[in-house]
């Protein structure tokens, strides 16, 4: 999902390109910078050329970037093996031009002199101690049925019954309940469940459609309770996360859905006009929209949207609500395009009263598959007033999702870390890392992980309080499918495996 992904609208961009490196000489180059922070400089963040290695710019990176410039070759066509259907929806999407937007000839310079700069590898920090052995948590390997290997697509603790929901690659949603580790099916519908949400009134289950990158729009949301099922009459672009919330305060909850999509994507509103008649308005217009938290941002009492963006213009973008569901985007922090932007949270990580944002980096599926050293954790810490500062950086290779909590009642927050891509070659355990905060000022932390932390390709993560002895606990869930090259006895471990899950017990008031 990482990767060089631009909008159609971006020929700043590659204007901007043409010029940077369509010659060499010192008086262009400082031109072309000029014109590069006047012009383009807010749409995203430019990698530097070293941030990628040199086979992943010529076999993945320039490649794409050829022919989202309309220069299409032997190697590079975005539509060769591809269905009729999907062939249609990426020349409707625009992202590809009919034409070439410069000539070849600067084209080839541009490649050249890229792989020019270009390293042979990328430098990767010095090798620092490995975790300690996790001994604050105990490991239980729980599994959901007979089948070997599992596909869990979607994972969360659900506080209300204290039960843990799970959702598959089969549509398939199934409850948990602890302590009795009774499993039982709640339904089934035709394609991959991202999101499940119980409320008062209905249950609200997504459907990603596809799951592998796809422009053709499959997906869609099912409301349902024990007289109702109804399906939202709105086609949705790979929806991976669902939002319900009563952002106005008027008792009726909206839906915000991140769509997700492949070239294109967006952040959608859904308005509730009378009993499930709902009107759409596109918030953002852009690919990899991930995750949505409502949380009053500027003390005016209203809940605005907090927004993780990836695809290219990795960010984090907070829609204040001004009127009634009127909102207006401010991007407070900007990521380079590489990092793979996966997941945030929000949390006053500093206790000073404001909301701190933890972000984790690090999907590595697509064109710039390579271990890097940028992905990792990062800590924002939020000055009052919405502007953030990156204060911290834990290197993890592949980090995809993070939980925070004060999981050891010291009065401090603690970081979760998991990682479906980590260097399963030199470091396979660090696909999950527990971080006890040692010094908060001083952002000193511990890290641990556990002995059967390969048990399973972990993908999704929760916390709660799932034995109900007052401290944290956290959960794991895995998805057996071949993302990246692994190991081959890992593979063959995932492949016979029965562990689904991996609750992880907090030992804090049994010691």
């Amino acid at each position: 999902m990482t990767g060089f992904i631009f909008s159609k609208n971006n020929y700043c961009y590659y204007l901007f390109l043409f010029i940077l490196f369509g010659s060499c000489t010192p008086n262009k180059k400082k031109r072309a910078a000029q014109l590069y922070t006047t012009h383009c400089a807010s749409c995203h963040v430019l990698p530097n050329i070293e941030d990628l290695p040199k086979n992943i710019w010529e076999t993945g990176v320039l490649p794409e970037m050829a022919a989202r410039m309309g220069i299409i070759y032997d190697g590079n066509d975005p539509y060769i093996n591809l269905t009729f259907k999907e062939q249609e929806a990426r020349m409707i999407s625009g992202i590809y031009p009919a034409k070439p937007i410069i000539p070849v000839e600067d084209w080839n310079d541009l490649k050249d002199y890229i792989l020019s700069l270009a390293p042979d590898s990328l430098l990767h920090p010095e090798a620092v101690k490995a975790p300690k052995e996790l001994t604050q948590f105990r490991p239980t390997e729980v599994k959901l049925d007979a089948r070997k290997g599992t596909f869990i697509t979607f994972l969360e603790y659900n506080n209300d019954d204290k039960s843990i929901i799970t959702a598959d690659l089969n549509g398939v949603v199934k409850k948990l309940s602890i302590p009795s580790d009774s499993v039982h099916q709640i339904f089934q519908t035709e394609q991959a469940v991202t999101s499940y949400i119980e409320t008062n009134r209905f249950s609200y289950t997504t459907s990603v459609g596809y799951l592998n990158p796809s422009e053709i729009a499959r997906g869609y949301l099912r409301i349902a309770n024990k007289s109702i099922n109804h399906r939202l009459p709105f086609t949705l672009h790979r929806p991976v996360h669902t939002l319900v919330e009563d952002l106005n305060g008027d008792g009726t909850e909206e839906l915000v859905i991140c769509e997700f999509g492949h070239l294109t994507g967006g952040l959608s509103l859904f308005v509730e006009q009378d009993s499930l008649n709902f009107t759409r308005e596109l918030l953002l217009n852009a690919p990899g929209t991930t995750r949505t938290i409502a949380r009053d941002m500027n003390g005016d009492e209203k809940l605005d949207l907090v927004v993780l963006s990836s695809q290219g213009r990795e960010n984090i973008t907070i829609l204040y609500q001004e009127d009634n569901l009127t909102f207006v985007p401010e991007t407070v922090i900007r990521f380079n395009p590489v990092y793979g932007s996966s997941w945030f949270e929000l949390i006053d990580f500093d206790g000073d009263g404001d909301d701190d944002i933890l972000t984790v980096h690090g999907d590595n599926a697509d064109k710039s598959y390579v271990q890097k050293p940028y992905h990792g954790l990062r800590i924002h810490l939020n000055d009052g007033k919405n502007k953030f500062t990156e204060q911290f950086f834990y290197p993890l290779n592949g980090a995809t999702r993070l939980v925070s909590n004060d999981f050891d009642n010291d009065g401090d927050i603690d970081i979760a870390l998991l990682a479906t891509f980590p260097d399963y070659e030199n470091k396979p355990k660090s696909s999950f890392v527990y971080l006890e905060n040692l010094d908060a000022k001083t952002f000193q932390f511990q890290d641990f992980t556990f002995e059967d932390a390969n048990k399973g390709r972990w993908l999704l993560m929760d916390s709660g309080d799932i034995d109900k002895d007052g401290d944290e606990d956290i959960i794991l869930s895995a998805f057996t499918y071949g993302f990246t090259p692994v190991p081959e006895y890992l593979a063959d471990i995932w492949d016979d495996s029965d562990t689904d899950i991996m609750i992880l017990e907090n030992n804090l008031y049994q010691n």
